[in-house]
């Protein structure tokens, strides 16, 4: 291909299965990480590291510096947090200063990470609010993509918007919420249960989207990267199967967790 990608939060995740999608189809990778952070998923990769940090718009000025394109998939990724507000700055402010950071680069190519925690619904036209966004993570990726949306129709920004379902697969190392699921699990540490669902996806699936997202999706457009709908029960019975261990019997009904959660948040 030629281009250059800048890919923010490329030692995560979902940004090292992107980078590693990027490099395969022949992109030149400049992966964006924060100083002092794990570098394990990038080991062995041809990329250029850049460092910097989200609430540091200069160092966000240096890493887009002679690139063509940018994926933002850098996030705060957490089900609950002490302090809102500090996942509001990374995951919305931090957008915001991604953002501006490309369009003062020139960068012709944006595809922004969101999630379908944003959705109203099953489709990528379903309507939201942000008052139908359960926890402080939910909330800061849809004003996050409201934000983004908002300089596409203000600024022409040259955004494609893609939404990942649940990621699951190698390179969780953190883990993330899921895959802390699945660590507790595979260790027999679940003796219940929600009596509730997830779309799973692997991981090199998410990124394979991310890629086709920035090569053919539309300005403006938001597409969901999703797998196969699963429920909970089948996941942690797959995951004990696995491991040998007996899968977790006590079901637990969302009704009477829900309440539990606010609770926490509040």
């Amino acid at each position: 291909m030629g281009d250059r990608v800048v890919v923010t939060g490329a030692g995560g995740f979902i940004g090292s299965a992107v980078t590693r999608a990027l490099l395969a189809d022949g992109y030149d990778v400049r992966a964006l990480v924060r100083a002092g952070s794990s570098r394990l998923n990038l080991d062995g990769l041809p990329v250029d590291i850049a460092i910097g940090d989200l609430g540091d718009p200069e160092s966000l000025k240096a890493a887009m510096r002679g690139c063509d394109a940018l994926i933002h998939v850098a996030a705060d990724y957490r089900l609950w947090v002490p302090d809102p507000a500090a996942m509001e700055r990374v995951n919305v402010e931090g957008t915001r200063a991604v953002m501006a950071a490309a369009q003062a680069a020139g960068i012709r190519r944006i595809v922004h990470t969101s999630s379908v925690a944003t959705l109203g619904g099953p489709t990528e036209d379903a309507p939201s609010r942000l008052d139908h966004m359960i926890g402080p993570y939910k909330r800061s990726k849809f004003l996050a993509e409201q934000l983004v949306r908002a300089m596409v129709a203000e600024a022409g920004l040259p955004v494609v918007i893609v939404n990942p379902s649940t990621p699951i697969g190698p390179g969780d190392a953190r883990p993330t919420p899921t895959g802390r699921i699945i660590v507790e699990a595979a260790l027999g540490r679940m003796p219940a249960h929600v009596d509730t669902g997830l779309n799973v996806a692997h991981v090199d699936d998410v990124a394979r989207g991310h890629v086709l997202a920035l090569e053919r999706g539309r300005v403006g457009e938001r597409y969901i990267l999703g797998g196969d709908d699963m429920p909970l029960a089948d996941i942690l019975a797959e995951i004990a199967r696995l491991v040998g261990r007996p899968p977790p019997r006590l079901r637990l009904p969302v009704a009477a967790v829900v309440p539990v959660a606010l609770a926490a948040e509040g």
